[in-house]
């Protein structure tokens, strides 16, 4: 398969790197500096360093060049990228059929991928479809073993490009449930940034684990409001994932959460990061939705105040702490 992987940051590049043995890929960067320092390098080190691009992939900043010829585009820049990215492919002419692996809500809208995928590039429809799971990318450019779900309301193509993607080391499981994979993946990063703060205070394993317990709650409450499946958020794309970026190191989201419990400003945080960590940008999304469907989301509203309200980490979770005694299932 010839496979065009719009996106060169670290999940981009592992994607390459992995699938390169497999099929025919081209990596897409806007940026035409970075295109040819990995052209020459034949290394991300902005985003994977340490992990060499293989000879075989092509690199580089025309997108007709990569999507040319192309069976399947691969969308995995920010979600504040997504619109842009579709439009300019819009605007190509050439018209393939897409996955995206885009976590989040877009931050002015509030709309999933998906919405901004039928507003941008309906064209393709319904010949398009959402990957996502517990996925570090280093683990993924290193060949080891991981599981995603690729959903899509066509399951002819859904079943077809999984056939396609699948190896021993990157198993693809197929659903239908578009929402509910889209909702797990960018509810989890808030409450990862949630974990960060609990480990970084010092509250130890019990806390955390009722935490990403509690956290799966507002996930499946909200993800269920919005139209997901209760099955999505027992699975890979929901408590999978969660599990994963709330107790891995390699978590971006974690270490801003224990970057805020040090006390560290948000500017300063993200500029050390130096990555985008996308339940920063997702939170108020979040809460906005949870408010408008009358769901609530207290774990949510305790990482928005930090971030965005000035609230100290240890005051907003002592707030979290001493809510009212109630019924564990609701």
């Amino acid at each position: 398969m010839k496979i065009a992987i719009l996106g060169a940051g670290a999940w981009g590049s592992a994607l390459a790197i992995n699938l390169s043995a497999r099929h025919q890929v081209s990596l897409w960067t806007k940026d035409p500096d970075h295109a040819k320092e990995m052209g020459t390098h034949r290394v991300n080190q902005n985003f994977l360093a340490g992990y060499g691009l293989p000879e075989s992939l092509k690199i580089t900043a025309v997108l007709t060049e990569a999507l040319d010829t192309a069976d399947l585009a691969l969308i995995v820049v920010p979600i504040a990228g997504l619109r842009e990215t579709l439009r300019a492919i819009a605007a190509s002419k050439i018209r393939v059929p897409i996955l995206w692996g885009c976590k989040g809500f877009e931050s002015q809208t509030s709309k999933l991928p998906h919405q901004i995928v039928e507003e941008e590039y309906s064209t393709v429809l319904p010949s398009c479809g959402v990957f996502s799971g517990p996925s570090f990318a280093e683990e993924v450019a290193q060949g080891l073993p991981t599981a995603l779900t690729l959903a899509s309301k066509d399951t002819d193509f859904s079943c077809k490009v999984a056939t396609e993607l699948h190896s021993s080391r990157l198993r693809i499981y197929t659903s239908q449930d578009v929402i509910g994979v889209e909702t797990g993946g960018a509810i989890k990063n808030v409450i990862t940034i949630a974990a960060g703060i609990s480990d970084g205070l010092g509250f130890g394993h019990n806390a955390r684990a009722a935490l990403i317990t509690r956290g799966l709650m507002e996930i499946t409450r909200l993800g269920l409001g919005l139209g997901g499946n209760m099955k999505t958020f027992m699975g890979l794309a929901g408590v999978g994932d969660l599990i994963l970026t709330s107790t891995g190191d390699l978590s971006r989201n974690r270490q801003v959460g224990l970057m805020l419990a040090e006390g560290k400003s948000l500017s300063d945080i993200l500029n050390e990061l130096g990555h985008v960590a996308e339940g920063v940008h997702t939170a108020r999304s979040v809460l906005r939705l949870g408010n408008q469907l009358n769901i609530e989301m207290p774990i949510t509203q305790a990482v928005c105040s930090i971030l965005h309200e000035g609230v100290a980490a240890r005051n907003a979770v002592e707030v979290l702490l001493n809510r009212e005694q109630k019924t564990e299932i609701y």
